[in-house]
């Protein structure tokens, strides 16, 4: 790794406390490009000029790398470059003036409200690890979190009588989001039956929890959102992040508030949250043109 790379995703943990996910990717985009200019090991930067930069997004174009993937990456190298420069390392910044790629609008996929009670009933909740995913599934559809978020809800974070819970969100952002009704009471039983069962020697403070006692990971319940997908007869690709997308749509299409739903997603810009709105109205276009005599 270079000596400068290194020094700023230190930077980005210590002064910035940046989640260890998105340092990861930062990561990976500038050591990329370190790599693609013979720079990865500690070479000098001073040498790399703008049309060097040109060249390499063209690799990546020709590469069919996405639009949105390259202007991630480039919002990286030219957050890097930032650093070297604040920080008097380099004089200046190749990647000032490039244009971030050009891009359609990216539509997440969401479920129908049909298809979410159908893969919700899947897990069978006469057995540990069905009641256990049956909770997973309807709180994670009950709050829009993220499935780190999820992974990572602990016991303590949970008031039932209120019906919220305190969640950690990118960039250690704390916020406390509404859990419904059916969810709660879902929790309560799961805490009062079944969370018992899966308790080996020591008792982790995450509510939820593997065969061997330890704590649930993504990897794992992505694999299970996946398998109960299959048993529903969701055709289309699914992971933790469409039920997201299916809890904010939904809450929008039945009229709750953008700002609220930004709250509750944790978006720190309401850019983000808005994206929904365009789902909301393609799929009114596409009920029109289905259902109208003159359509």
């Amino acid at each position: 790794m270079h000596p400068l790379l290194d020094e700023w995703l230190s930077h980005l943990a210590v002064e910035r406390n940046l989640a260890e996910n998105t340092i990861a990717a930062y990561n990976h985009d500038v050591d990329d490009f370190l790599r693609h200019m013979g720079a990865h090991t500690g070479s000098p930067l001073d040498g790399i000029k703008p049309s060097d930069l040109v060249g390499y997004f063209k690799k990546l174009m020709e590469q069919k790398i996405s639009a949105r993937s390259r202007g991630r990456k480039l919002s990286a190298i030219r957050m890097f470059y930032r650093y070297c420069v604040a920080e008097k390392k380099l004089a200046a910044n190749p990647a000032d003036n490039m244009e971030n790629p050009a891009s359609t609008k990216y539509l997440p996929h969401a479920l129908n409200s049909r298809q979410v009670d159908s893969l919700l009933e899947q897990p069978n909740e006469t057995t540990r690890d069905g009641a256990r995913d049956a909770v997973m599934l309807e709180l994670l559809y009950s709050t829009g979190m993220r499935v780190s978020e999820l992974v990572n809800v602990k016991t303590a974070d949970i008031n039932l009588a209120a019906g919220y819970l305190i969640t950690m969100g990118k960039g250690s952002k704390e916020r406390m989001i509404p859990v419904g009704e059916r969810a709660t009471e879902r929790i309560k039983s799961y805490i009062a039956k079944t969370r018992t069962l899966f308790i080996k020697k020591a008792n982790p403070p995450e509510l939820f929890l593997t065969r061997l006692g330890k704590p649930m990971t993504r990897q794992m319940f992505w694999l299970l959102i996946k398998k109960y997908a299959l048993k529903a007869g969701i055709g289309q690709k699914i992971s933790p992040h469409v039920l997201r997308h299916s809890f904010a749509s939904h809450l929008l299409e039945h009229g709750a508030d953008l700002r609220a739903v930004q709250m509750m997603l944790g978006h720190s810009s309401i850019t983000t949250t808005q994206i929904y709105t365009h789902i909301n109205r393609a799929r009114m276009a596409e009920v029109h043109a289905k259902t109208h005599p003159r359509g």
